[in-house]
């Protein structure tokens, strides 16, 4: 069964919103994962700012592989495009009250 293809536009607005939600997250993700002290070293001195740090770069290597996995067919481009209507404005109001 071979997958449909999707219209030009679709597929550029869907994968924009999809890439443009994706690294809203990640600077969710990295300013949450950031530790409470000053310096990164003295993220060492406190086990859950440690923890706190090494899940921030592993989700964050997680987010950025799928990045660049993208959706191969047409209800996939149509999912994103919907989703991501909705889903950057809500990311976007939860990055400017995380910073």
């Amino acid at each position: 069964m071979q997958a449909s293809k999707s219209p030009l536009g679709l597929r550029i607005t869907a994968l924009s919103l999809r890439a443009a939600f994706i690294f809203i997250l990640i600077a969710v993700t990295v300013r949450v994962s950031l530790p409470q002290s000053s310096t990164f070293l003295a993220s060492y001195d406190n086990p859950r700012d440690l923890l706190r740090l090494l899940l921030g770069v592993a989700v964050c290597i997680w987010l950025l592989v799928q990045l660049f996995r993208t959706p191969e067919d047409a209800p996939a481009h149509r999912t994103w495009l919907f989703v991501g209507l909705v889903a950057i404005p809500v990311s976007l109001i939860c990055l400017f009250a995380v910073w």
